[in-house]
């Protein structure tokens, strides 16, 4: 895949391949779920009725539909075409793609760039089932400090410190994938429920020598430490080395492409950031099966300027 492919020239090519993505086994209505070939039927499209290609109604419920509608493409006014080469440079720059080349690239607004690149990283977010690491397996993690709070609270004594900078969590499956957090404040109770939530119990768990750790390493079948500040970087196997690497490509890409972000949307960054570490060149993934990933991805999720307002049941 490269941008002089017709999926990202053409609407209708694009609209086919989005198609070929979500429904590799045919069209199901999003609105009820049925998948009966039979029972779903393709409108052929009329310009004068004004129906649109792609649009399908489902038969057992009676809704149109179309590839869009439960996702977080569903009523947008930008060209499929421009949702795929836009899901395309984002997925495949390392560092990430900014609202204002794609703004330049796409030919759309830059708020249309801003809101579209913020749904592609919602698309991006993964949903966590398993816990990682297990028995024989090695868990780094680490927190790192980046930007400032766009709200300080000094302490009692009216020190600000590190209590300034927005701090980030991350754990790292050796050889696997990466979750990471944005927390208000990096205490040890908020890294306790972190790991307990995330981390398997027979995991080897590697840390630098923070005390946040000394507690809640007691919880895992192995607790490693390196000592920073005895210049001590690998000891054996032992290293928090992967995860610095992450931080190191995620405050690259925050300041040298994104540069600003406010702290309500750092969440976001994240999850793109994690999404193209867990979908690595390393680990086979290559830029159009990320892509077609983060196509899958797009399901049941939906990013909206206002809330949707919902009918009340009396």
């Amino acid at each position: 895949m490269n941008l002089t492919d017709k999926r990202f020239q053409d609407v209708d090519e694009a609209r086919k391949w989005l198609e070929a993505q979500r429904w590799p086994h045919g069209p199901y209505c999003p609105h009820c779920g049925n998948s009966d070939p039979e029972q779903i039927t393709a409108i052929p499209a009329n310009s004068k009725a004004k129906i649109r290609a792609g649009l399908y109604q489902c038969n057992e419920c009676r809704e149109q539909f179309t590839v869009t509608v439960g996702t977080v493409m569903e009523r947008s006014k930008i060209p499929l075409n421009k949702w795929v080469a836009a899901m395309y440079l984002m997925s495949a720059g390392k560092k990430g793609t900014s609202a204002h080349q794609l703004h330049r690239t796409l030919g759309i607004t830059y708020q249309s760039a801003w809101f579209l690149a913020h749904r592609i990283r919602l698309a991006m977010k993964a949903t966590h089932k398993e816990p990682l690491g297990g028995a024989g397996k090695i868990v780094e993690a680490d927190e790192t400090y980046y930007g400032n709070k766009d709200v300080v609270k000094p302490t009692k004594k009216g020190r600000i410190g590190s209590r300034s900078k927005r701090a980030v969590l991350a754990l790292v499956e050796r050889g696997g994938s990466v979750r990471s957090f944005h927390v208000k404040e990096a205490t040890a109770d908020q890294v306790n429920n972190i790991l307990a939530r995330n981390v398997a119990r027979e995991t080897t768990l590697h840390t630098d020598e923070s005390t946040l750790y000394k507690w809640t390493g007691r919880r895992f079948a192995a607790h490693e430490t390196v000592t920073h500040s005895m210049e001590e970087w690998v000891r054996g196997i032992v290293h928090t080395n992967t995860i610095e690497g992450y931080f190191s490509v995620f405050k690259r890409g925050m300041r040298g492409v994104y540069q600003h972000c406010g702290e309500a949307h750092l969440h976001r960054y994240l999850a793109e950031f994690d999404f193209r570490y867990n979908n690595r060149a390393a680990l086979g993934v290559t830029d159009t099966e990320r892509t077609q990933e983060l196509v899958r991805g797009t399901s049941g999720k939906r990013l909206t300027y206002r809330p949707i307002n919902k009918p009340q049941v009396s």
